[in-house]
């Protein structure tokens, strides 16, 4: 199999999550996962990014060639409509939190919270990754942004160890927003 330059794009993601490790304010870059596939499709009508150059896609796909995946066919309601449409509305749902305690810190009502979330359940200190350089709700929507970044990024994990390697992608939030804007693009495509 020829590999592309876009297939090593899993380093990414061990960039981003090393980095924020050390330094939460890195964890901004996260922003770019949001941007650039809403930019295609809303510029080129097309999920390009999400096919091609979609970090987390390329990380479970080489975790997949390397054995990680059993393979198997995903449950038929993890692919329906419902599913996907329920996980995009809670998972936008969870960043509007994110944005909302950012507000709270920023306008005094609430102090930073130094934690990083894990499924929305459990909460890690994580004091060592903040220096205290910036301003307070600058460091809170890197708290959060990370804590959202690293759910999806174990649950992605998991589907793939379960399913095939790139079941994510099946019910991945900004792949199901990027498939309307394209959708509204271009009327004929299929769902």
């Amino acid at each position: 199999m020829n590999k592309h330059w876009y297939h090593y794009l899993w380093i990414w993601s061990l960039l981003y999550f090393g980095l924020g490790f050390f330094n939460i304010l890195f964890s901004w870059l996260g922003l770019i996962s949001f941007a650039l596939p809403l930019i295609m499709a809303i510029f080129f009508g097309n999920k390009r990014f999400c096919n091609r150059y979609c970090d987390r896609g390329q990380t479970l796909r080489a975790l997949g060639q390397l054995g990680f995946s059993r393979r198997k066919d995903m449950p038929a309601w993890m692919k329906g409509k419902a599913f996907r449409f329920g996980f995009m509305v809670f998972f936008f749902g969870m960043f509007g939190s994110v944005l909302y305690t950012t507000w709270l810190v920023y306008s005094g009502i609430e102090s930073l919270q130094q934690v990083v979330s894990l499924l929305w359940t459990f909460h890690f200190p994580w004091e060592w990754a903040y220096s205290g350089d910036v301003s307070p709700w600058t460091a809170q929507f890197a708290f959060g942004l990370y804590s959202l970044m690293l759910t999806s990024e174990v649950i992605a994990l998991v589907t793939m160890l379960l399913f095939r390697p790139r079941s994510w992608c099946v019910y991945c939030p900004m792949g199901t927003l990027t498939q309307l804007i394209c959708q509204a693009k271009s009327p004929n495509l299929p769902e």
